[in-house]
């Protein structure tokens, strides 16, 4: 499997640079573990079992996969440059890691605004031929959506910090996002490509009141019912075309969806609390 981050902003920019990574068959005995950053304007120090691991983390940074022994890992997140994990502003937090599972986890804001983490498991099962698998994960301080497919919900009322998880056949669909519990659209309907073999994680981070709503994609690859092929070349890089690659533009439509429903909402409320002056 190869794990991608792309990250962006809601205006639509999404990062020129993607870190790919790849991810080995997980054995019977380890979990792996990826760590988003999603908590804007705050680098931080992650301590994993008071340990500094991550130094200087920046916001929409991805780190890993790593893969550890199963077990339950304690995780802080502390100001950069502490001396150690005694003053945490998030945790810390107890991650139970299973063996043979992936796992991302992400520092984020809760919908209150307030500072939070969330334990994600990736869904690594095999997708059907001639399938790909779209994950959206809620991890902004902003109100709850419905993702419209032909006019109708499916996905509802989706609020931080859930997820939802599709499997659907590889093509294009339209898409929409409406407030929950409606079914006007805010945005689109867009064209969102799914790809074949390929679980592509949708993040949606950031704060809509504060105006920094930020936009990040993680996609997993070589999910495919049949073998794809065997990655090779330099630092475990794929020789052949990588299908998560793929993902980039399925991931990069929802994402725009997803932000601008945000802002199409927030703008709204100021609207309205501007009319009842």
């Amino acid at each position: 499997m190869r794990s991608t981050l792309l990250a962006g902003t809601t205006a639509g920019i999404l990062a020129a640079a993607a870190l790919a990574i790849p991810a080995n068959a997980l054995s019977d005995t380890a979990a792996d573990l990826s760590v988003l950053h999603g908590v804007p304007d705050t680098p931080v120090d992650v301590w994993v079992n008071g340990e500094l691991t991550l130094d200087d983390f920046q916001p929409g940074d991805l780190a890993g996969p790593l893969e550890l022994p199963a077990g339950t890992y304690s995780v802080a997140i502390t100001a950069p440059d502490a001396a150690d994990d005694s003053q945490p502003v998030i945790g810390p937090v107890d991650l139970p890691l299973e063996a043979g599972t992936s796992y991302t986890a992400v520092a984020h804001l809760g919908a209150d605004g307030a500072p939070t983490a969330t334990l994600f498991t990736n869904d690594i099962a095999t997708t059907a031929a001639g399938e790909g698998r779209l994950t959206v994960r809620h991890t902004a301080a902003a109100p709850a959506v419905d993702i419209l497919a032909g006019g109708q919900a499916v996905v509802s009322g989706l609020e931080n910090p859930k997820e939802a998880v599709l499997n659907l056949p590889a093509g294009v669909v339209s898409a929409a996002v409406a407030v929950a519990g409606t079914t006007d659209p805010v945005i689109g309907p867009a064209d969102v490509e799914v790809a074949e073999g390929v679980n592509t994680i949708v993040y949606a981070w950031g704060s809509a009141e504060d105006g920094n709503l930020q936009l990040a994609v993680q996609t997993i690859g070589g999910l495919h019912s049949a073998p794809g092929g065997v990655n090779s070349g330099q630092a475990g890089l794929a020789a052949d075309p990588d299908p998560s690659i793929a993902g980039w533009t399925t991931a990069a439509a929802l994402v725009l969806l997803l932000g601008a429903a945000s802002g199409a909402v927030l703008i709204r409320r100021r609207a309205v609390a501007s009319n009842g002056r």
